[in-house]
């Protein structure tokens, strides 16, 4: 199981099989509710959500400013989930949760887009498979 590295702390972590494309659509709810379906598609988020980011349709934080940004980010309860798969993880008492932790595998596509979420929706840590695109932060205001 890839959440084997986050059982080493004080985190509960949950396995959440098949939530993957419910999480991917609640990404969609909380932070490119702002954008039409249509202008989603026209910037490829059907394929990558995180092209919000790179299209700049949103105000977010990238690279070194992002990371620094989630690991202030109060961590109490998130979801962790990948652009392609359904895998997904809910997360408690996360407070310590660091970016090394993440079972993350940039060369693999498929587990190499990963979304990190609020439960309440209130920001969201992306980093992707693209070596020269992110990771962002969007905190929502």
């Amino acid at each position: 199981m890839r959440e084997n590295k986050l059982r080493y702390k004080e985190l509960q972590v949950q396995e959440i099989p098949k939530w993957g494309h419910y999480l991917r659509e609640k990404w969609r709810e909380c932070f490119a509710n702002h954008l039409s379906a249509e202008e989603q598609n026209s910037i490829g988020m059907d394929g990558f959500l995180w092209h919000l980011c790179s299209w700049e349709k949103v105000e977010c934080l990238e690279k070194e400013a992002a990371e620094a940004a989630f690991i202030k980010q109060l961590k109490q309860k998130c979801t962790i989930f990948y652009q392609f798969i359904n895998e997904a993880y809910l997360l408690e008492n996360a407070k310590t949760l660091t970016i090394e932790d993440l079972p993350y595998d940039q060369l693999n596509m498929y587990f190499g887009d990963i979304y990190i979420m609020d439960w309440n929706g209130n920001w969201t840590f992306i980093m992707t498979h693209e070596m020269e695109c992110g990771p962002y932060f969007i905190r929502k205001k």
